[in-house]
């Protein structure tokens, strides 16, 4: 089969070679991929790999060899699936505990965003608890996480306040549910009761400070590629400031992300949540979806094969 494989020679780093097909273990099935969409996490990792890796968390696609112990999809089911790596190949294997089953007749080019970006949305709202008639931030408003969580948070009953330093962004924010756009935390004028930030850097010290009493501040991305620095007191209890928490989390490790992608992929296929997919390319185009400036439009690009 086909697949991108790592190339240290290669400029982009990739190299779309033949390489042998997949062979599953007892608890695994064969999905055909149809459709990924690689994450910025995917992409910086490129260069830490060794060459002849096959790359690739998230994709959608079809069943086409069921596990032999009877446990996961079945045949010509539609999923979505999560793994370590090998997404960005023809075939996949893939287990019970790492798929999602799509709707009869769901577009694998919108299923492809589910497992990272729209399940790291939902999961990091969660641990806010409930945010119905609260104010809410979403630090990267128009990265793809960020997309998904100013959506479900504006569904969840919450004043959605999400950030970008592009004014010609805000349409798009405030279509998706945002009630407010500013460039940054420090554009804040009353505290908010939880935050999502998937920027980093100065931006996540500046969320910080601005959440009210028992307010929550999940850390789930690193765009800014800056230190976090909090200034001397910041980390004080005064003010009944005490209790004010900051927490991260790896979905990778998280358990039981079947039916959140099931939903997640339901709701997307039904028109209730916008996939927000910016560009679809053949996968063979990869490298230049990413060297060419589309990919930098919010949302996601998705490479589709067949």
């Amino acid at each position: 089969m086909l697949a991108w494989t790592v190339d240290h020679t290669s400029a982009s780093l990739l190299a779309l070679r033949e390489v042998p097909e997949p062979v599953p273990g007892p608890h695994e099935a064969v999905v055909e991929v149809r459709a990924f969409a690689p994450n910025h996490g995917d992409l910086e990792g490129l260069a830490g790999l060794p060459d002849g890796h096959l790359p690739g968390w998230d994709a959608a696609g079809v069943v086409v060899a069921e596990a032999a112990d009877g446990t996961g999809p079945r045949q010509g089911e539609t999923v979505v699936s999560l793994g370590a790596d090998g997404a960005w190949a023809e075939r996949r294997l893939v287990t019970a505990e790492s798929v999602g089953l799509a709707p009869a007749g769901a577009d694998p080019r919108a299923m492809s965003v589910v497992p990272v970006a729209a399940t790291s949305a939902l999961r990091g709202l969660r641990r806010l608890g409930s945010v119905l008639g609260r104010r809410v931030l979403v630090l990267g408003g128009t990265t793809a996480v960020g997309l998904f969580a100013v959506q479900l948070a504006a569904r969840s009953g919450a004043h959605v306040v999400a950030t970008t330093r592009d004014p010609a962004r805000h349409e798009l924010l405030q279509r998706l549910g945002a009630g407010e756009v500013v460039s940054s935390p420090a554009e804040l004028d009353a505290p908010v009761a939880g935050g999502l930030d998937l920027v980093g850097g100065p931006g996540l010290v500046e969320a910080f400070a601005r959440l009210r009493p028992g307010g929550t501040l999940v850390a789930l991305g690193h765009a800014a590629g800056q230190a976090e620095t909090f200034p001397y007191g910041a980390l004080f209890g005064n003010d009944a400031l005490h209790d004010r928490s900051l927490t991260t989390f790896f979905l990778g490790a998280e358990p039981d992300l079947g039916p959140d992608f099931a939903w997640l992929a339901a709701e997307i296929h039904e028109g209730r949540l916008d996939p927000v997919v910016s560009a679809v390319r053949p996968w063979d185009e990869l490298p230049a979806a990413f060297a060419d400036g589309s990919a930098r439009e919010p949302g996601k690009t998705v490479l589709t094969l067949g």
